[in-house]
């Protein structure tokens, strides 16, 4: 093989392999709150949802208050890029809500909520989307329910992009809100959390 293609190659092989690593973080910055059932000394408590670790995820199935429950995350975040890995079911209403302005109260009307909710009775603002910020497309494509799932959330300025299993769901851009904790949803329906990871941009 001459030199040139060998060299060809090489690079190629090189690209490919960054590009099959683009989605992973694994590299500097990168703070794990959540890693296979650990973590919760990382997060504050509000409501009463049964947060506890089990088969290697932070899980919550029920609740002793009414409402959503949540954990948020003691350090706010103005820039910044999340990856979570999480199961939830077809039921589950769930989500990651950033930039939480009132972390006491937490609601879609003072954060971005990135949703996970199947069957949503709205279903435009279902899984992956931004509750009142960014649509996805219905009939419902993109689906939680019964698997482990991944999503890579970056927030930087007013840019807001969020990456569903790999699919970029929503790219838009909003002032809304500019800085805050984030937080861990439960609102009804089993679910898990196995890998929560954060990087200041």
């Amino acid at each position: 093989m001459k030199r040139k293609s060998r060299i060809t190659i090489g690079l190629l092989a090189v690209a490919i392999t960054f590009a099959g690593c683009a989605h992973l973080p694994f590299g500097a910055g990168w703070v794990t709150l959540i890693d296979g059932g650990t973590g919760l000394d990382n997060w504050n408590r509000l409501g009463g949802a049964n947060w506890r670790a089990e088969d290697g995820a932070i899980v919550a199935d029920n609740s002793t208050t009414k409402g959503s429950s949540f954990l948020v995350t003691k350090n706010s975040y103005k820039d910044f890029e999340i990856r979570a890995e999480f199961w939830a079911e077809a039921k589950t209403n769930s989500g990651i809500f950033i930039r939480c302005s009132n972390p006491g109260e937490i609601t879609a009307a003072n954060s971005y909520e990135v949703n996970i909710w199947d069957t949503r009775p709205d279903p435009s603002y279902g899984t992956a989307a931004i509750v009142d910020i960014a649509k996805v497309p219905v009939p419902i494509v993109y689906k939680a329910g019964g698997k482990w799932n991944t999503f890579e959330i970056k927030a930087k300025g007013p840019e807001l992009i969020v990456v569903f299993n790999g699919v970029v769901t929503v790219n838009v851009r909003n002032s809304k809100f500019a800085e805050g904790p984030f937080a861990l949803q439960y609102a009804g329906g089993p679910i898990k959390w196995r890998k929560v990871q954060v990087r200041p941009l």
